[in-house]
């Protein structure tokens, strides 16, 4: 496979690797993921995250092991292990319904590789389309307010949510972005204030639970999040915390827009009651480890209710921004997803 680089992923020498989003942002190490099992122990880690990057990475994978001279059935179970590493984010199974229907071609090498490459080529392209069709709402003078993390580390292009705001500060309509910090992963502290300070957006960092105080005092114009997963009927799965978000911007008037490629609808998930939620490892909760060692806070017989997501009902979201553009709330109530 040809050299490829993106903000996360890289392929040389015929080896998958990806940017550590752990150890972000204040070392940029690049880790092997070239077997199945090396991929999945950093998707469950989350070195690899991102609803997009998840999918493509995944992709690529398959592809480099075609190349190497894995056999079908290897790549069937590959597969198959890979579409079960991550049970909420559906870019993930799109990518990999479409790299199913590669292998079963009889040169199923070349039309890995090429299916592939075509993911990551659209996954720029559709992140640039959003982009385009969300910064159109950002009035002037803006103050927004982001959730966990949807940049150019979640994705091939330019990010989903954040890509909109990228865009809107190059067009000079944002004054100040507020990154919630995104417990207990701290995906907002770490990732996206270190993507905004690239770019030269203004930011001030938060922790989650300053958001309504800062909604009450008129600091905030509009809430941008992501998504992993929108039901047929506009409901939303996203990282846990974006639905107290939801629930604050509907009581004090703020739209609340998700930015999401079409890859992150999944037609046959009828509402937000289906969509699987994972559980996360209770020590993430606990306490937090890092570079510096670990730290236990809590008891160590503490019992922890840990979900990695939330649901956020259609009927507190403002606008689906998709790369085809703009879905509204009568869109969505019409049946437009469905």
């Amino acid at each position: 496979m040809q050299t490829l680089q993106t903000t996360s992923l890289r392929v040389a020498d015929n080896q998958l690797f990806i940017l550590d989003q752990q150890a972000l942002p204040q070392e940029k190490r690049w880790l092997d993921a070239s077997s199945v099992e090396a991929l999945v122990g950093h998707i469950h880690s989350l070195r690899v995250r991102g609803a997009p990057l998840i999918g493509l990475s995944a992709s690529l994978l398959l592809a480099l092991l075609a190349e190497k001279g894995a056999r079908r059935d290897e790549l069937v179970a590959a597969l198959a292990i890979l579409r079960a590493s991550r049970p909420t984010a559906v870019n993930l199974m799109n990518n990999l319904d479409r790299m199913k229907l590669a292998l079963d071609e009889a040169d199923f090498v070349p039309a890995l590789v090429a299916e592939a490459l075509r993911l990551i080529d659209e996954d720029k392209q559709l992140c640039n389309a959003i982009a385009k069709a969300g910064s159109a709402l950002v009035k002037p003078g803006s103050r927004l307010l982001t959730h966990c993390n949807t940049g150019g580390l979640a994705t091939a292009g330019v990010g989903t949510a954040l890509g909109v705001i990228a865009r809107a500060h190059q067009e000079g309509n944002v004054t100040n972005v507020w990154v919630d910090e995104t417990r207990p992963l701290l995906q907002g502290g770490r990732l996206t204030a270190w993507e905004l300070g690239e770019l030269g957006v203004p930011y001030q960092l938060i922790t989650d639970s300053m958001a309504a105080s800062l909604m009450a005092k008129g600091q905030v114009d509009a809430v941008w999040v992501g998504a992993d997963r929108i039901a047929a009927n506009g409901d939303v799965a996203n990282k846990i915390g974006t639905y107290s978000l939801a629930v604050l911007a509907k009581f004090h008037g703020i739209p609340f827009y998700v930015a999401a490629p079409h890859t992150t609808l999944d037609r046959d998930c009828p509402n937000g009651e289906a969509i699987p939620i994972e559980q996360r490892a209770a020590s993430e909760v606990t306490g937090v480890a890092g570079s510096f060692g670990a730290v236990q806070w809590a008891p160590e017989n503490a019992q922890v209710y840990n979900p990695a997501f939330d649901v956020t009902p259609a009927s507190l979201i403002s606008g689906w921004v998709l790369d085809t553009g703009v879905v509204t709330p009568k869109e969505v109530a019409e049946g437009r997803f469905a």
